[in-house]
C-alpha cells in the first residue's frame, strides 16, 4: 500500500476541496451518498484517501 492510498483525511479538508459547506455534507452523508466514514472514538470523522478520490471518480462516470 503506497502512503498516499493509507492517508486519512478529514470533513474540513474534504469540504475545502468541494467546496461545499457542512451543511451540505451532513445532509450526503444522511442520504449515504459520501465516501466510507470511520468514525473516531472522539467522535471525529475521518475518510481514506484512496475512498474519498473513488468516490469523486464514481461522480465523474455517473456524469458522462
Amino acid at each position: 500500500m503506497t502512503k498516499r492510498s493509507s492517508t486519512w483525511i478529514t470533513v474540513p479538508e474534504i469540504l475545502d476541496e468541494l467546496g461545499i459547506t457542512r451543511r451540505t455534507w451532513q445532509r450526503w452523508r444522511a442520504l449515504g451518498k459520501t465516501p466510507p466514514c470511520t468514525v473516531l472514538p472522539n467522535r471525529k470523522l475521518r475518510i481514506r484517501r484512496v475512498d474519498f478520490e473513488n468516490w469523486l471518480s464514481s461522480l465523474e462516470e455517473r456524469a458522462a
